[in-house]
């Protein structure tokens, strides 16, 4: 096939509403080059000759691994450690205050949600920040982390990340919660076991129906609804309603915002809203 395959405005279509179904992302006008670049690339690896081949390809029976690393190519998200640091700061003010009310109660130790975990440095930073503030008793605040990217996922659980993404990260932090890596993997960091132990990362989308066991005392959902329309964000907004628990904590990313979608979180600062 030629190098660049032309992105025809009927296949752009086709496949912006195909990823619509299947997990809400919204894939306006705006984001034709960035799906002609990355599914470019698909093309070539998969020797298609056109993005009308590749399409019919992935909705065949034969094509659904190839559906997921199209979905992969597409949702992918740079992070980094503590990013947007003031939220990490909240919880630092908010954890024992929550641990203390769980054991008063006699019941079930927290939870933590980090929906849309990218490649693991959000989970990781709420980990070591929840190691930091309760210490031994970290045990009881397991950490869910989730993804539709199997891709992005297979490097969150290795946990080993370049140093780039270490930019926020205290040296303190560093020598206490990372290995530094030698030989090939000079240049890298990996988690250390203790903290990799405490998040549990799983593939999911968040269209489909929340498993029982989503249920939460706080849930970060941060830089995610920026992929999702209107109609699209307040249905994902009252289901993770619904899967918090009373009094917890819901953050967004600082850019994002719940103003003029129909919710019923209690609004506690930007970007932070509890039930």
């Amino acid at each position: 096939m030629a190098m660049y395959a032309d992105l025809q405005e009927s296949d752009f279509r086709k496949i912006s509403r195909l990823v619509y179904e299947l997990c809400g992302i919204n894939l306006h006008d705006g984001k034709k080059e960035l799906v002609k670049a990355r599914l470019g690339k698909r093309l070539r690896e998969g020797n298609f000759s056109s993005f009308s081949e590749y399409y019919q390809f992935v909705t065949t029976d034969e094509g659904q691994d190839e559906l997921v690393m199209m979905i992969d190519s597409l949702s992918t998200n740079l992070t980094y450690f503590f990013r947007e640091a003031a939220h990490f700061e909240k919880m630092e003010r908010i954890l024992p205050e929550m641990a203390k009310a769980r054991q008063a109660s006699g019941g079930r130790g927290l939870q933590i949600w980090s929906a849309g975990c990218a490649s693991g440095e959000e989970p990781y930073s709420l980990a070591i920040t929840v190691r930091e503030v309760l210490g031994d008793r970290h045990l009881s605040v397991p950490i869910l982390a989730t993804d539709i990217s199997t891709r992005v996922l297979q490097t969150a659980v290795r946990g080993i990340f370049p140093h780039e993404r270490m930019k926020n990260v205290p040296d303190t932090i560093i020598r206490r919660y990372f290995q530094y890596g030698s030989g090939k993997w000079r240049g890298f960091f990996q988690v250390k076991k203790e903290i990799r132990d405490m998040v549990r990362f799983l593939r999911f989308n968040l269209m489909n129906p929340f498993p029982a066991d989503f249920v939460s005392d706080v849930i970060f959902c941060r830089n995610v609804m920026i992929y999702f329309d209107k109609p699209t964000q307040e249905i994902l907004v009252s289901r993770l309603h619904q899967t918090l628990n009373k009094d917890g904590y819901f953050f967004v990313g600082h850019s994002e915002s719940l103003t003029g979608l129909d919710h019923s979180f209690n609004y506690i600062e930007p970007s932070v809203y509890r039930k």
